[in-house]
């Protein structure tokens, strides 16, 4: 054979094999879809996995499934999805699994940076910091000098989770104490503080938000850097005092890092259509969850960004949990 027909026929050779690549992909999915929330129902990835569901369901073909699986900040469902490890199990989520968890689990046994690929940012949220009405305060400095004269605790989601991260760093930065109460997700936290037994709660706003315009909850902060469209008389921290305070988070889909990126490009476009639904936008600006849906790309872009602050947080505050 000739150098010209050898190179040739390599060249075909080497064609064929993307294309049939590419076949593979795009026949995904090939049997129904899990999504693996990893936190109890409630939660602001559940809510928004449960919004999405029909739409995904319809754009993909197949089943898709919402499957809770709780516990240790996030871990329990990593380690779900990459036990599975089949390109059609994904992980949902807030964005600390990734850039928190790293650096308070020592013991994990796996890297979730690193074995993760990020599908897509769904969806961007505050926490927020509220009291039982029986504590009697109305403001940060309240609350905290409340705090200095009797001993008080606050709830949270669970060790390492956006409320437990906003409200050290809180704390850190007034110079201020408070216990901390971990609980398996926001909602029971809630339940806790609702009925006194716990007097505050940093907690997700679309949580925490229904009950404080029941007047059942006092709201004392928020942790990102504006204030909430639904709740516009309610100051961020740094409004409050605490210079420079700032904590967002965004509930996210990652897969394993094996999958695909063909299949990992088709889920982040059929999700970004199914949030880009009126009724979707609609229920997340009620909760409000400010919608992202980015590219994977954009997603691992902010994934490294917040790794980066957080691992200066987790130091300063020394945290660590095993």
């Amino acid at each position: 054979m000739s150098l010209i027909s050898r190179t040739l026929t390599l060249a075909c050779a080497a064609a064929m094999l993307p294309l049939g690549a590419a076949a593979a992909d795009a026949a995904w999915p090939t049997k129904p879809v899990r999504l693996v929330v990893a936190f109890p129902a409630g939660a602001p990835g559940d809510i928004i996995s449960r919004l999405i569901q029909p739409g995904l369901q319809k754009a993909l073909g197949q089943p898709v499934v919402v499957d809770n699986k709780p516990g240790a900040g996030g871990n329990i469902g990593m380690q779900e999805v990459l036990r599975a490890n089949d390109s059609h199990t994904v992980l949902v989520g807030p964005d600390t699994m990734l850039t928190i968890n790293p650096f308070l689990y020592k013991k994990m046994g796996f890297k979730p940076m690193e074995d993760f690929v990020p599908v897509t940012q769904l969806a961007g949220f505050s926490q927020e910091l509220v009291c039982h009405p029986s504590v009697g305060v109305k403001t940060l400095p309240e609350l905290l000098a409340a705090a200095k004269k009797t001993p008080m605790s606050y709830a949270s989601g669970g060790p390492g989770v956006p409320g437990h991260m906003a409200m050290e760093l809180l704390l850190a930065t007034t110079g201020a104490t408070m216990q901390h109460v971990a609980y398996r997700g926001p909602s029971p936290a809630m339940q806790d503080v609702l009925g006194g037994a716990v007097p505050c709660g940093f907690l997700a706003s679309p949580v925490v938000g229904p009950l404080i315009k029941d007047g059942k909850l006092v709201p004392i902060v928020v942790s990102g850097s504006r204030r909430l469209a639904s709740q516009p008389s309610v100051p961020t921290a740094a409004e409050a005092g605490a210079r420079g305070y700032e904590a967002g988070f965004a509930e996210m889909m990652t897969m394993p890092r094996s999958t695909p990126p063909a299949v990992v490009e088709r889920l982040q476009s059929e999700v970004a259509k199914a949030m880009a639904s009126p009724d979707v936008r609609e229920r997340l600006a009620t909760l409000d969850l400010e919608l992202l849906a980015n590219t994977p790309q954009e997603a691992a872009q902010r994934l490294r960004t917040e790794s980066q602050r957080w691992a200066k947080v987790a130091e300063r505050i020394n945290l660590q949990l095993d």
